[in-house]
């Protein structure tokens, strides 16, 4: 398989951490760990934004969004882009981008601990990067929306075990596959949630928080009770077997100095998901 453009999208104004400034470093080190056939830095704006309709920073946000959509135009039909965050709303115009390719046979796996499931009305952040898959099924605010949603039974939560009560009513009434951690344990079920939605290519979203903060701190906003990388390999190893890879991204990894035992664990997570040809 030839080898990925990354894009690295160095983005942290969508994300409601206090400690959010850290993205761009782990982004930046990140993209340059990953194999690449070509490497592109997405020009972004480093300002504070304002905020709008509930949405923090949205000026700038609603900016990034199109600075995306246009590198994501320049790569050749055919290639895989990987993306590399950042906060988790760069995926938007990634996924937006997968689905104008795959259409109706599309599914999307979002590993993270959260929902992302938010509205500007219900976050209580105000922080995008809580909205941003609500704003994949459709219901974005103004400026932050995909030009083309995704059907909500098209899209399978992996390992979130933070939801907000809005979001987990959201998740039954809208039919929205949701795996626990326990249920990643062994691809098994994750396989059988994906055949489920018809979908014959996957794009997957992976915020570095649905791993456990004793195997990997290195987030803003970490929770309890994650998977291990080895569950998380698996888990992404099965789904390359069975589906066409549409896409992947790796979120919200806020590097510190010194960054301790984390390069180990990215250095693993990278040689798991992009092995040597």
């Amino acid at each position: 398989m030839s080898r990925p453009v990354v894009l690295e999208v160095a983005q942290w104004q969508g994300s409601g951490a206090s400690t959010a400034r850290r993205l761009p470093s782990g982004a930046a080190w990140l993209a340059q760990l990953i194999p690449a056939g070509r490497r592109r830095t997405v020009a972004l704006d480093n300002r504070v934004g304002d905020s709008r309709r509930g949405v923090g920073n949205a000026d700038v946000l609603e900016r990034h969004l199109l600075a995306v959509r246009a590198a994501l135009a320049e790569v050749p039909s055919g290639e895989r882009a990987v993306i590399i965050g950042g906060d988790c709303s760069v995926d938007l115009a990634p996924v937006e981008a997968a689905l104008s390719a795959f259409g109706d046979r599309l599914a999307l796996v979002w590993f993270d601990a959260h929902g992302d499931l938010n509205t500007p009305e219900s976050s209580p952040s105000g922080a995008f990067h809580g909205m941003v898959l609500r704003a994949l099924i459709g219901d974005g605010p103004e400026g932050l929306r995909p030009a083309r949603s995704l059907s909500a039974d098209r899209v399978v939560l992996a390992g979130a075990r933070s939801l907000d009560p809005g979001e987990q009513d959201l998740v039954e009434s809208r039919g929205i596959r949701h795996l626990s951690v326990e249920q990643l344990t062994e691809p098994g079920p994750l396989l059988a949630a994906v055949r489920a939605t018809g979908a014959q290519a996957v794009y997957l979203h992976i915020d570095l928080d649905v791993l456990d903060p004793q195997v990997f701190p290195a987030v803003g906003t970490p929770e309890p009770g994650g998977l291990g990388v080895d569950e998380l390999l698996e888990a992404v190893r099965a789904l390359k077997e069975e589906f066409t890879l549409a896409g992947l991204a790796l979120t919200e990894y806020e590097r510190t100095e010194p960054a301790g035992g984390d390069e180990a664990v990215l250095r693993r997570i990278v040689e798991g998901l992009f092995p040597p040809d």
